[in-house]
């Protein structure tokens, strides 16, 4: 059994590292309530106008067609995944690491695949594969739509100079403080309208059909991406506050158990004491 010293040393340190995580839980908890309110109050407004512009866009002609529609031959594909600049955040950061290389090796095995990193942990992470295009981790210091619309804009020239054939970001979804859906959504070209139940509507458009398209291709595809990025953001202090809370209650039990350990030793110390003194008094006597 340890010395009482060292007993009390660990309880000590366990009691510092419990008071640190419990401090980042109650940061990651204010932060929560104000980035899951921004994505709640956003994402209702993504949805819908990416859903006007698939059901725009089928209606189109193939000849008449946005260049951000334009379906290639698959050959060089992007992946923009978005993780966090920092840890302590449980599987939140691995998850998208996971999917991005189930996608290399799966999905797009025949394809040559580059990077655009959102987040330092993604840079880390494919940074030795000499594939990152460029790394946008800056964009959590600032998080605004205008930072954000920044990136979107890069990944539609690269698209349409023809660099990538195909965009894909990878991102988790916020459900709720404790659970996060690893999302991987086709950034360009844009993805067609699936049925046909949007697209027999009988409208005057004005101005006309493809000049509204071409008008709102840009705005969708930023409003997508910081929607990606916002969710992520609002996922990443929840997966903190929960890694948090489960590390604040194993260092409280693992406390307790010292605690209970230094006791049973020091009772163990008293009583071996008091058997020295008895046994002394008795060696006198005889």
């Amino acid at each position: 059994m340890a010395n009482l010293k060292e007993i009390r040393n660990r309880i000590s340190s366990v009691s510092s590292t419990m008071q640190i995580t419990s401090a980042m839980k109650m940061v990651s908890a204010a932060k929560l309530k104000k980035a899951q309110d921004a994505i709640t109050a956003m994402r209702p407004y993504a949805d819908k106008l990416t859903e006007l512009l698939q059901s725009l866009s089928a209606t189109l002609d193939a000849d008449s067609g946005s260049t951000y529609s334009e379906q290639r031959e698959l050959k060089k594909v992007l992946l923009v995944p978005i993780t966090s600049n920092r840890g302590l955040a449980g599987a939140f950061n691995s998850n998208i690491i996971k999917e991005i290389n189930r996608l290399v090796s799966d999905t797009y095995a025949n394809q040559e695949v580059s990077y655009l990193t959102i987040g330092k942990k993604a840079n880390d992470a494919f940074k030795k594969t000499d594939r990152v295009i460029a790394n946008k981790s800056e964009v959590f210091d600032d998080l605004t739509f205008d930072n954000v619309a920044e990136i979107a804009q890069l990944l539609m020239d690269k698209f349409v100079e023809g660099e990538f054939d195909k965009i894909e970001i990878v991102y988790n979804k916020f459900k709720n403080a404790a659970t996060q859906i690893v999302m991987t959504e086709q950034f360009l070209p844009i993805v067609p309208v699936e049925g046909d139940a949007n697209v027999n509507t009988d409208y005057i458009f004005e101005p006309s059909k493809f000049e509204i398209v071409e008008e709102l291709i840009p705005k969708s595809l930023k409003t997508q991406l910081y929607k990606g990025v916002r969710d992520s953001f609002a996922s990443e202090h929840g997966a903190r506050m929960t890694a948090m809370h489960k590390a604040t209650d194993n260092a409280t039990e693992l406390r307790d158990q010292l605690k209970l350990t230094y006791n049973k030793a020091r009772q163990a110390a008293i009583t071996n004491e008091i058997l020295e003194i008895v046994g002394g008094a008795e060696a006198l006597n005889n």
